[in-house]
């Protein structure tokens, strides 16, 4: 399937337009997986922080927290396409303090893996991207000490 992954907000901050993400995600590829493809894809390299997706229906997916009980937390083990269909609609958001928020979208668009990558990948591959990406911790050169 083809997912679209917009980053719509973080570090306090919308983005108009926000940058973007098309990846190629295999049905039996994990939630956590597919987390941690939007981290890289969108320049994270602290990945300490939580992460949950959000779906249409109120259900969470991610690590379990104890102290919070949404309307039902899903294990980030799941596959991603024991839960998502073409239309769907749903949220990632990662690190909570600075609430990097995307809205996500399966795309109608079908893929055919052997065609486009000549085998069928293991792990969720970018197919298109746009857009510039803000540092995780709003730093704009090396010695900048950013948000915090």
């Amino acid at each position: 399937m083809q997912i679209k992954v917009d980053l719509v907000s973080g570090l306090g901050g919308e983005f108009d337009p926000p940058p973007g993400r098309v990846f190629a995600v295999g049905p039996a590829v994990p939630f956590e997986r597919f987390a941690g493809a939007i981290n890289s894809a969108f320049g994270r390299w602290d990945f300490s922080h939580l992460h949950r997706f959000e779906l249409a229906d109120g259900r969470w997916i991610g690590f379990e927290d104890l102290d919070f009980e949404p309307p039902g937390w899903v294990d980030h083990a799941t596959k991603v396409g024991s839960l998502l269909a073409p239309g769907d609609r749903f949220g990632f958001v990662f690190d909570f303090g600075d609430g990097w928020r995307h809205e996500c979208r399966v795309l109608d668009e079908k893929l055919d893996p052997p065609v486009e990558f000549g085998e069928l990948p293991r792990a969720p591959v970018i197919l298109w991207g746009w857009g510039w990406l803000p540092d995780q911790y709003g730093r704009g050169a090396e010695d900048d000490a950013g948000s915090y």
